[in-house]
């Protein structure tokens, strides 16, 4: 495909909670090569789409559909390997692990060394097992972690969490990448070394969805923004459109975040 080509589509997604409708009928197309910003109030469905997309939550309604393959419902890690990864609003890297292992974990997902060649140490297996080593080095130095490889996670400042938290996800290899608020809880200084890693990412080819309450980083990044409020989209366009918005000023306005 070629840049500006849909790679990845949401057509009338839903989901309801017990009759709570936290996604309605959202409607999202993600484009070759660029980055798009998902932002809205606290509670909107943002995250709640994001799972949906994952695979976390089943969809109530709707379709999800990456490079032509319809991905409604499929398991995590079967959508990981299709070529969607995500990063977590709230981490989920492994503290008593080390960087490089918490790396290593999304990298075995194509390393592929099957049970017995593992147990029997074979030579391919060892293969294996030191190209994905390799592979996890080089996206811990890309993220700006290389002096963090053997720290635990436990003992790691709260930004190269963040970051930790990218690397494992590039660590599978992704076409596209869904950020949920990489920026949350950063300093200044933090934000505009997260928003040079994803400008980094993106020029490297990769396609990024992204959920970020920092207006400033998400006004900085993204090309096109699509805005929700109560699960439904009230705008889409560049960020000069979104910013002069009337809806998205009302949904707002009194709201926190």
């Amino acid at each position: 495909m070629s840049a500006g080509d849909v790679v990845f589509s949401a057509a009338g997604v839903t989901k309801n909670f017990a009759g709570l409708v936290a996604v309605n009928d959202l409607h999202v197309e993600l484009r070759e090569g660029e980055i798009l910003g998902l932002i809205g109030p606290n509670g909107s469905g943002k995250t709640t789409f994001f799972n949906v997309v994952n695979g976390v939550y089943p969809a109530s309604a709707g379709r999800v559909a990456h490079r032509g393959a319809d991905i409604t419902n499929w398991p995590s890690h079967r959508v990981a390997a299709h070529g969607i990864t995500r990063t977590f609003q709230n981490s989920r890297v492994l503290l008593n692990a080390s960087a490089l292992e918490n790396v290593m974990v999304g990298g075995h997902l194509h390393a592929r060394a099957g049970f017995f060649e593992v147990l029997l140490s074979s030579r391919e297996a060892r293969r294996r097992e030191a190209r994905a080593r390799d592979a996890a080095l080089a996206n811990l130095a890309f993220v700006g972690l290389a002096d963090y490889a053997d720290e635990t996670a436990r003992n790691m400042p709260y930004g190269a969490i963040k970051r930790l938290e990218i690397a494992r996800a590039l660590s599978m290899e992704p076409d596209i990448l869904m950020l949920d608020e990489p920026a949350a809880g950063l300093n200044p200084a933090e934000a505009d070394a997260l928003m040079d890693l994803v400008r980094q990412l993106h020029a490297g080819g990769k396609t990024i969805l992204i959920i970020e309450h920092n207006m400033r980083v998400v006004m900085g990044l993204c090309q096109r923004i699509v805005v929700i409020d109560a699960g439904t989209r009230i705008a889409e366009g560049p960020p000069d459109v979104i910013q002069g918005d009337a809806k998205v000023r009302e949904a707002y306005l009194g709201r926190s975040g």
